[in-house]
C-alpha cells in the first residue's frame, strides 16, 4: 500500500518560497515589460512605416510559430557564441517578455483596430497630438476591451515559467524537482508545486483584474 508523507516535503519550504518567490519576480517583470513592449509593436504593426511593419511582423511570427523553450535555449545558450552572455535571470525575463510581447501585440492589436474612426475624429478636432490621441482616446477603451485576454496571456507566460529551470533557474518548478531528488518523495513534490501553481495563477488573475479598471484603464 502507497503511504505519502506530505510532511518530508513541506519540510523544505524555505526552498519552496525561494522557489515561488522567483516565480513571482519573473513574472512580474515580464508583464510590465513585455505588456509594453506588445503595446509599442501593434502600435508599430498599424501606424509604422512599411519597414517598420515587417520586422515587428517578422517577430510575432518568428515567437510564435516556435516553442517557449527553444527560445529560452537560444536566449541563454546561443546568445553567448555571439559575445552576449546573461544572468540566468536575465535570460528568463529577456524569453518571458519577448515572449509575452508578440502575444500581446495582437491581443491589444485587435483592440485597437475595434476603436471608432469617431472618437479618433473627435480627438483630432480637438487639437490632441497623435500621441495624446494614442494614450488617452485610442488605448484605454482598447485596453479594456481585451484586458480578459491579456490577463490570460500573462498567466500563461506566468505558467511557462516552469522551463526556466532548464536552465537552472531556481524557480518554483526546479525547486520540486531539487525536493523531489533530496526526499524520494516525487508524488508529493509535484502535488505541492501544482497546488503552488494553481493559488498563484488564481491569485495574478485576481490581482489584475482588479489592478486594471483602477490603474490602467477607467471601466464603464
Amino acid at each position: 500500500m502507497i503511504e505519502f508523507n506530505f510532511s518530508v516535503v513541506l519540510a523544505q519550504w524555505p526552498m519552496l518560497l525561494r522557489g515561488l518567490g522567483l516565480t513571482a519576480a519573473l513574472t512580474a517583470a515580464s508583464a510590465l515589460l513585455g505588456s509594453l513592449l506588445g503595446t509599442a509593436c501593434a502600435w508599430a504593426r498599424l501606424h509604422g512605416t512599411a519597414v517598420l511593419k515587417q520586422v515587428v511582423g517578422g517577430y510575432v511570427e518568428l515567437v510564435r510559430n516556435t516553442p517557449f523553450i527553444i527560445q529560452l535555449f537560444f536566449i541563454f545558450f546561443g546568445l553567448p557564441s555571439l559575445g552576449v552572455r546573461l544572468s540566468v535571470e536575465v535570460a528568463c525575463v529577456l524569453a518571458m517578455v519577448l515572449n509575452l510581447g508578440a502575444y500581446a501585440c495582437e491581443i491589444i492589436r485587435a483592440g485597437l483596430l475595434a476603436t471608432s474612426r469617431g472618437q479618433i475624429e473627435a480627438a483630432m478636432s480637438l487639437a490632441l497630438t497623435p500621441w495624446q490621441i494614442f494614450s488617452r482616446v485610442v488605448l484605454p477603451p482598447a485596453l479594456a476591451r481585451i484586458w480578459p485576454a491579456l490577463v490570460s496571456q500573462i498567466v500563461i507566460v506566468m505558467l511557462g515559467s516552469a522551463v526556466c529551470g532548464q536552465i537552472s533557474a531556481e524557480e518554483l518548478s526546479q525547486a520540486a524537482n531539487l525536493i523531489s531528488s533530496r526526499t524520494f518523495r516525487s508524488f508529493e513534490s509535484y502535488i505541492i508545486a501544482t497546488l503552488a501553481y494553481l493559488a498563484l495563477a488564481v491569485a495574478l488573475r485576481q490581482l489584475l483584474n482588479w489592478a486594471g479598471p483602477r490603474f490602467i484603464f477607467v471601466s464603464r
